[in-house]
């Protein structure tokens, strides 16, 4: 990355007021003074404004949009991931706080906390995830009953779901697993087959309506004490 982006990115200053930094010689890269804020750095680099460290995030949280066609993962492969999505220094440091289908779209939370994302993810949480799914058929008031009842699946029994029928076709769904392709495989237990799924809810996180597939966002501060109150 950029030197200038990576001053503004741990909040040196402006990306105008850390031009001037680096044009002052303000600035050193592994103890030589760098002039050009083109330079390219890496977080692994020592980075000093002044002789001090420039410091970059201790805690990322990122809201992702997800798009369809990308992975939720972190490993380098023929297929795009959320992190490739993703343009910060630290970048190398973010993992999703689980996992999304391929074709999956929505709310997908994006860190470098390893002890809240065990948190949010431990079963004992019961964090409720809401998925809006499409469905290719339409929804008998008796199939919203079983979903909320438990769907018996091959190696377990579902929790009781909230499930809202939001049109002939569409249902609301909240699930506090997150098992394997776990709502299509609901809705293919009742006789029904999902033709989109998208989500809009993670506990206590909802999705920014005004991000378009594929952008994201810092949370706010609000926001990561929401998601903190495990």
């Amino acid at each position: 990355m950029r030197l200038d982006k990576y001053l503004a990115n741990a909040g040196a200053g402006s990306r105008s007021e850390v031009k001037n930094m680096i044009k002052k010689k303000r600035i050193t890269v592994e103890g030589e003074t760098v002039t050009d804020p083109k330079t390219r750095v890496s977080a692994e680099d020592d980075v000093l404004l002044d002789g001090g460290p420039v410091v970059l995030e201790a805690e990322i949280y990122i809201m992702l949009n997800k798009p369809q066609g990308v992975i939720s993962s972190t490993e380098k492969g023929p297929t795009p991931t959320v992190i490739d999505l993703i343009d910060h220094p630290q970048k190398d440091q973010l993992f999703p706080v689980g996992r999304l289908d391929k074709d999956t779209t929505g709310l997908l939370l994006i860190t470098n906390d390893g002890k809240l994302a065990h948190e949010l993810l431990s079963p004992r949480s019961r964090i409720g995830k809401t998925y809006v799914a499409e469905l290719e058929k339409e929804v008998a008031e008796a199939d919203i009953s079983q979903l909320q009842s438990g769907i018996p699946l091959k190696e377990f029994t579902t929790a009781p779901a909230s499930a809202k029928r939001l049109g002939p076709r569409e249902v609301e769904l909240t699930i506090t697993e997150g098992k394997f392709h776990q709502v299509k495989r609901m809705f293919h237990h009742v006789g029904n087959e999902v033709t989109a799924l998208h989500r809009i809810r993670f506990g206590n996180l909802a999705l920014d309506e005004h991000l378009a597939p594929g952008d994201y966002r810092r949370l706010g501060e609000n926001e990561i004490k929401l998601i903190k109150k495990v």
